[in-house]
């Protein structure tokens, strides 16, 4: 892989923030949050190219825009509200790049797809009757996020049965990853409390951005652009 430097860095600084919020230093979110994303934009942008390749870094743009839109979340609603807009596009997105990828394999396993696909709207369907509820004026903006995050991992899971390995292992266990923290930060916000919640939301989320990364660039690992010559 090319630029793997960047990767590493990413990796190195990701553990030194979770190791600050894990010890309750929370406010070095102003100072480190912020360039975690970029450093995977950084990455992906002296990649080399492929298609899907603008597709991937305005994800990413749309990830780091709802980053730092969330950390002025305690000082009013709008903020809370504007970063799941951010996040909401920045899924959005990355359905339109699962969509991208090419298929491996002709057909795929159709009852495996269907179990599946009952696996994440129940997970759908549960999430929501429990924060329902609680959720006041927040009620529709929840049910869209929950329901683009879940067609997200569906689409991944879709991936996970056509697309070759190991790129279709990283980007689902990614989707995955990501749906957890979503879930993580929503209840925490909406239903209960839960102690150490900012690290195990960042864990989860830093890890899934880092995975679905490495899984498309793995995917598109041997494709060739057109130079626009013919050898005779």
């Amino acid at each position: 892989m090319k630029n793997p430097l960047l990767f590493k860095i990413y990796i190195g600084f990701s553990t030194v923030y979770l190791l600050l919020l894990l010890s309750g230093y929370e406010s070095y979110d102003l100072f480190l949050k912020p360039i975690l994303i970029p450093l995977l934009v950084f990455g992906v942008y002296f990649h080399k190219k492929f298609p899907s390749k603008n597709t991937l870094l305005t994800a990413l743009l749309f990830s780091w825009i709802g980053d730092v839109v969330l950390l002025f979340a305690d000082i009013a609603e709008i903020y809370f509200i504007l970063g799941l807009v951010a996040f909401l596009i920045s899924h959005l997105v990355y359905c339109t790049l699962f969509n991208k990828q090419v298929k491996n394999q002709n057909k795929k396993n159709k009852p495996l797809f269907l179990i599946g696909s009952l696996a994440i709207a129940c997970y759908l369907i549960g999430m929501l009757s429990v924060l329902l509820p609680t959720l006041g004026e927040l009620k529709i903006p929840v049910i869209v996020y929950a329901t683009v995050i879940s067609f997200m991992l569906l689409l991944a899971f879709n991936g996970f049965l056509i697309w070759k390995k190991p790129g279709n292992q990283y980007i689902f266990i990614g989707a995955i990853v990501f749906v957890i923290s979503d879930s993580i930060l929503a209840i925490n916000k909406f239903y209960t409390p839960i102690e150490k919640s900012s690290f195990f939301i960042m864990f989860t989320y830093l890890v899934a951005q880092y995975l679905i990364v490495i899984g498309i660039l793995r995917l598109n690992s041997n494709f060739k652009p057109v130079t626009g010559t013919t050898k005779i």
